[in-house]
């Protein structure tokens, strides 16, 4: 990313340049993504190709929209890196119903360490509901976050778990990875009528008072910071609004799911 392109990035996301690529730096870069970037597949359904390199992730951010792990991950390590922390790209396993594993390369995190070697951390703006501000890759006691309590623990073959509230979210390779890695089980989360993804209709993004704000097909949920929600179903002429409205998307048309469609 030249520096144009991080400016117009920072903006996206209401940030400041930093003064030094640290811990203050990426907490508050973490938590503006989350705020600022929604967690979308609308591409899936939309019939939108996505394509994973720098320039493109980067370009959709700056359109305005988000996207999926892959996406958010892989534009938000962009920005890191021009900013001047080290960035490398891990491989995880998010864990479905019955503790049971999805495919290899289902999701992708970060590891980050600060321009002065500081670190590392574990950097997810990609999972949706998770961690609002990095979480300490070496520490293994728990840590309090405002999204919950997490905590990094071993697991066979050198992986690592990362558990929200005491349950698994996903197993975490510690090999890096290059963005390459991923085209294939992208390819799979977007194209098999059987993936989640395909399956299913999201647009979710975290309030700057700490609630959540979420479009599923059309049924919108507002949770404040103290967990009190609000949901209701939406008219077919509020659908096209409210992705404007809330997450500042304009769409020319309603995106459907499959699942949806077929019903």
């Amino acid at each position: 990313m030249d520096p144009e392109h991080t400016d117009a990035y920072l903006r996206r996301i209401g940030a400041a340049r930093p003064a030094a690529a640290d811990a203050a730096a990426l907490r508050e870069l973490h938590r503006r993504h989350l705020v600022s970037v929604p967690f979308e597949n609308l591409s899936i359904h939309l019939g939108e190709d996505i394509v994973l390199t720098e320039d493109a992730l980067v370009g959709k951010i700056l359109k305005g929209r988000g996207g999926f792990c892959y996406e958010l991950n892989g534009a938000f390590a962009a920005l890191l890196r021009s900013l001047g922390f080290g960035v490398e790209l891990l491989a995880a396993r998010g864990f479905g119903d019955g503790g049971r594993l999805g495919p290899p390369y289902d999701h992708m995190a970060l590891r980050v360490t600060g321009a002065d070697g500081s670190g590392p951390w574990l950097a997810d703006v990609g999972f949706g509901r998770h961690s609002t501000f990095p979480l300490d890759y070496a520490s293994r006691a728990e840590q309090q976050d405002p999204g919950g309590c997490f905590r990094v623990a071993e697991a066979a073959d050198g992986d690592l778990d990362v558990l929200h509230d005491g349950t698994a979210a996903y197993r975490l390779e510690q090999r890096p990875r290059e963005l390459g890695d991923f085209a294939a089980t992208c390819w799979y989360q977007r194209s098999f009528p059987g993936s989640y993804f395909r399956r299913s209709l999201v647009c979710s993004r975290l309030t700057e008072e700490g609630g959540r704000t979420t479009l599923s097909g059309r049924t919108l949920v507002l949770t404040d910071g103290e967990g009190r929600r609000e949901e209701r179903e939406l008219g077919e002429d509020e659908v096209l609004p409210a992705y404007r409205e809330h997450f500042g998307i304009t769409l020319g048309r309603e995106p459907v799911a499959v699942r949806a469609a077929q019903v």
